[in-house]
């Protein structure tokens, strides 16, 4: 395949709409890829401020705030105002999120598997590689 041929731009939008199709459908309690995110973000610092989550999953102070909202709904986060700065928001877990942390570890794990099949370590590596180069390639305007 020529590198005019390879429209990676195409390949990505349909590969990371596909992905999230996937995901969202596997997922044992209907929990979507960003859920997941937040989940992940939480069991490494449960507590952290709204802000720091948006960061961390590339989302806007308007998006993070759907997400939190929606996950609250669910029972599986909770905002907690800062005890420092009465502005700030802190965004817990929830035993109900805690478990379903679990489940989005698993589920995760085997995604990643699947994703990786018929890849060598060393190809994997590369394609790893291409990916985080775009956050350098194309900041999003927070970073810069």
């Amino acid at each position: 395949m020529s590198a005019h041929s390879h429209r990676l731009i195409y390949l990505l939008n349909v590969a990371q709409r596909r992905l999230q199709r996937f995901a969202t459908s596997r997922s044992e309690d209907g929990i979507t890829p960003a859920q997941s995110g937040l989940l992940f973000v939480l069991g490494k610092q449960d507590g952290v401020l709204m802000g720091e989550a948006g960061q961390a999953l590339d989302l806007g102070p308007a998006g993070t705030s759907g997400l939190v909202d929606r996950m609250a709904a669910a029972r599986l986060v909770e905002r907690r105002a800062d005890a420092a700065d009465g502005r700030a928001w802190r965004i817990h877990l929830t035993a109900k999120g805690r478990a379903m942390l679990a489940r989005a570890k698993a589920e995760t794990a085997d995604l990643n598997a699947r994703l990786m099949e018929g890849f060598s370590r060393e190809e994997i590596d590369v394609v790893a590689r291409w990916l985080l180069s775009f956050q350098s390639k194309f900041p999003n305007g927070r970073d810069e």
